[in-house]
């Protein structure tokens, strides 16, 4: 197969044309068009000697994904895609609008090994990894579309399809294609990692210069619940987590963000939040209070109006920053994976 060029790192990409007997300078352009540009194919790379452009778009490609289906939420502002890759595999990407702000949530792997009880890609099994092109290309499609309306991504969430720190290799390349100021040029602190809390990836993190907003998918605030949710959770303490969690925020300044779905019935109780109000009482941190997201092999549901606002009192008397974040796209079913699910377009269930 033809590599692609969202693939390939700068040195990767400087190698490859001066072996093809082309000055250095010219792997510099070429990066331009693909990520400040954002050139559909190789005949746009007009800068280019057309030589070049001809070669590399005989012997090279730049990372198309095909649509299989879109869904929009009746307010207009989250649109969730399914795209096919080129071994057939689909992944999901939604953008959300929001005021003066245009997030895209990415998917980094083909389903999830992390087994999440109320997730629509952990029920799915995983498939592959993403490469750090293939994540890449999600911002892309979008970025070409928004420009071409006059907007543009202003914050990109690794928070779709699949575990970020399980793929580390390829979110990190992809992340550090996305903050480079020589390329797509977005800020680490517009992105965010989603992670279900792999504590030895979430402190090599740390130490990679990229200080990305970290979510912990957090849940429970006692080992016991949080191991029923979420089956990742076995491997690692709260407290082991929480440590790493700490030294995420030491090493990069930057306060730690805890993903918490609210389930009625199951994690909303005040137990729970008292529970969670003394574990990161004095940490440099925030809560996203989130009611569930419902989907068909979960019967747990979101949690009532009145019970949000009891957790976030409770929550808010330890002095813990937090928010109760607005679910978008729940007319379409905007939670990871359910397009994929509904779509029936997993090509092979596995797991591991």
């Amino acid at each position: 197969m033809q590599p692609d060029l969202y693939d390939l790192t700068r040195d990767d990409l400087t190698a490859l044309l001066v072996g093809w007997g082309e000055p250095p300078f010219r792997a510099r352009q070429v990066w331009h068009w693909l990520y400040r540009h954002l050139a559909a194919g190789t005949a746009e790379m007009t800068s280019l000697p057309l030589a070049l452009r001809e070669r590399l778009g005989a012997e090279t490609r730049c990372g198309p994904l095909e649509m299989v289906a879109s869904e929009r939420s009746a307010d207009g502002e989250t649109e969730k895609r399914l795209f096919r890759l080129s071994d057939g595999e689909t992944i999901e990407t939604v953008l959300m609008g929001y005021e003066n702000r245009r997030s895209l949530c990415v998917s980094t792997q083909v389903g999830c090994a992390m087994g999440c009880v109320f997730c629509a890609t952990g029920q799915a099994g995983f498939a592959r990894h993403l490469s750090a092109g293939e994540i890449l290309a999600q911002v892309v499609h979008f970025e070409r579309e928004l420009r071409a309306e006059g907007s543009r991504l202003t914050h990109v969430v690794l928070m779709g399809m699949g575990e970020p720190l399980h793929n580390y290799e390829a979110t990190v390349a992809a992340v550090r294609r996305l903050s480079d100021p020589e390329g797509f040029g977005l800020s680490p602190r517009r992105i965010t990692l989603s992670t279900v809390g792999l504590v030895p990836q979430i402190r090599r993190l740390a130490g990679e210069g990229l200080p990305v907003t970290l979510a912990i998918s957090l849940h429970a605030a006692t080992d016991e619940e949080r191991q029923r949710l979420l089956p990742a959770a076995h491997r690692w303490t709260l407290d082991e987590l929480l440590a790493a969690a700490r030294y995420y925020a030491d090493q990069t300044g930057r306060r730690v963000t805890f993903e918490w779905a609210l389930i009625q019935g199951e994690n909303d109780t005040p137990h729970q939040a008292h529970a969670l109000g003394r574990l990161l009482e004095g940490m440099l941190s925030h809560v996203n209070l989130i009611p569930l997201n419902p989907t068909a092999e979960y019967e747990g549901r979101g949690s009532a109006p009145e019970r949000v606002a009891k957790f976030q009192e409770i929550l808010t008397g330890y002095r813990v920053p937090n928010t109760v974040r607005l679910r978008r796209g729940i007319d379409i079913q905007a939670g990871c994976g359910q397009l994929r699910q509904k779509a029936g377009a997993t090509k092979g269930r596995r797991s591991g």
